[in-house]
């Protein structure tokens, strides 16, 4: 079954709404979703300025209508009411979007005749759920009871949803930067240093901004600084559970604790941490010579002290 690409006028007639909006009338009732309001005039007196719908399905999606009775705010709208169809089930996909055709409808209890007015292929995404009119009705013409719009202190509003197009518009993401981010420090203590046979030893996990870190240490060090060099890395423990796309931009700063004179040897590094690129560090992070020396206090009764200090700064999701 092939879908619309603009709406087809439906049976009635083409009006002029005040502030020259154009629209046009039918018969038939909206098919999706109706929202009858009782006693209109309480929802100002009660200071409502938002009424959003119970969920409906059109199209495969869940939505909602959005009422301003008083006129949208955020938009500086005061002298009309706001109607809007919010998607609150979007695509899961990074990127995706949902090309839609909608009407939203307002009865004529007058003639038994539906207002409507239209919007052909509004793009619905992550970045933008709702569509609509700032200024769907002015409140003289909906107030007016030659119009019909409002009797009994009655409306009934409505909505048709038609799906036009899906598709994945490509890759995006969202970067995050902390402003004052939180400073993550973790002692990692190795005794018997001079027995360690393994090529590398690593700390427990440890949690810092939402995540998980270890410390990895390579005794007899690591590519260029292999035989001469500890070499010494900062790596996410978990990279494999970061969301699709995430980055994690940290300063962070590895240092060896001077047991003796409080001169502690570091090194400090900025650097985007990914799943791809889960580690880092240096291969030539201290030579055995300067840290063997007796005097330095970085092994001291076979004991050595590492510690490390973490900011993050900011954090990219997909879209």
């Amino acid at each position: 079954m092939s879908v619309p690409t603009s709406f087809p006028d439906p049976p009635g007639s083409i009006v002029f709404l005040p502030n020259c909006v154009s629209g046009s009338t039918s018969d038939t009732p909206p098919t999706h979703y109706i929202l009858k309001i009782d006693s209109f005039s309480l929802l100002a007196k009660n200071n409502i300025e938002r009424y959003i719908s119970s969920d409906f399905k059109a199209g495969g999606y869940d939505w909602k209508l959005v009422l301003h009775p008083n006129g949208n705010k955020n938009k500086g709208v005061t002298d009309h009411i706001s109607l809007y169809l919010l998607l609150i089930s979007p695509p899961t996909n990074p990127g995706s979007e949902v090309r839609v055709l909608f009407r939203l409808y307002l009865l004529d209890h007058n003639n038994g005749t539906y207002l409507s007015l239209h919007e052909n292929g509004r793009r619905f995404h992550g970045l933008k759920l709702e569509w609509g009119f700032d200024e769907f009705m002015s409140h003289a013409a909906f107030n007016d009871p030659a119009n019909g719009y409002l009797v009994d202190d009655t409306c009934v509003f409505g909505v048709e949803v038609y799906i036009c197009q899906e598709k994945l518009t490509g890759r995006g993401e969202s970067l995050s930067m902390i402003k004052d981010p939180i400073t993550y420090k973790n002692t990692w203590r190795i005794a018997k240093f001079s027995t360690l046979t393994e090529e590398c030893v690593e700390s427990k996990p440890f949690n810092a901004a939402d995540h998980k870190w270890k410390i990895q240490l390579y005794p007899r060090g690591k590519g260029s600084g292999e035989g001469s060099f500890i070499s010494m890395y900062l790596t996410l423990a978990e990279p494999q559970n970061l969301p699709p796309a995430s980055q994690i931009y940290a300063e962070f700063t590895l240092r060896i604790l001077d047991q003796l004179n409080r001169n502690h040897y570091f090194g400090k590094f900025n650097y985007w941490f990914s799943e791809s690129n889960s580690t880092c560090g240096w291969p030539r992070y201290v030579s055995h010579v300067y840290f063997n020396h007796s005097t330095r206090g970085l092994l001291v009764k076979e004991l050595c002290i590492v510690e490390a200090e973490i900011n993050v700064h900011g954090v990219a999701k997909a879209l």
